[in-house]
């Protein structure tokens, strides 16, 4: 297993499963979204709503599968890749010491016209703490970010 900078745990409901008694495909990229909201919450201190982004790219592998008998998932995720408006994240989905699946998503942060936007540099350690990139100037917040925590204080 990789090593990640952060990791949350899920409930395997009923729900997410299909008829031939698995987690459906279609649920790790809703495991993975709430995994992202859980990051921003915890790590970043917004949450996803506040910032306007756009998912432009999913990639899952599949490995093994996740029955309801094994209670929970953990998703593990750790940023890979940070460009002028995008962050790549990449993931692992764990069903106790298995790796059920490997992910990574892309997603593009938006101006209130959808078009893409520059990351700004900012001063919060949490992206650059996290992320086992090369080293950072300073850390990359996201002009989103920073207004939508401006305006709670």
């Amino acid at each position: 297993m990789t090593d990640f900078e952060y990791e949350t745990e899920l409930q395997v409901r009923f729900r997410d499963l299909d008829a031939m008694g698995h987690v459906n495909n279609a649920v790790y990229a809703t495991y993975l979204e709430q995994a992202r909201v859980d990051y921003y919450a915890d790590v970043l201190g917004v949450g996803l709503d506040d910032i306007d982004t756009v998912l432009v790219n999913l990639e899952i592998d599949y490995r093994h599968e996740v029955v309801l008998d094994d209670e929970t998932v953990t998703i593990a995720m750790g940023v890979r890749a940070i460009g002028e408006s995008s962050v790549v994240v990449g993931y692992e989905v764990r069903a106790g010491d298995r790796v059920a699946a490997t992910a990574e998503t892309t997603q593009v942060y938006v101006d209130s016209s959808s078009l893409p936007t520059a990351c700004v540099v900012g001063t919060s350690p949490s992206i650059r703490s996290l992320s086992r990139l090369a080293p950072l100037p300073a850390t990359v917040m996201f002009a989103s970010v920073s207004s939508a925590a401006a305006e709670r204080s």
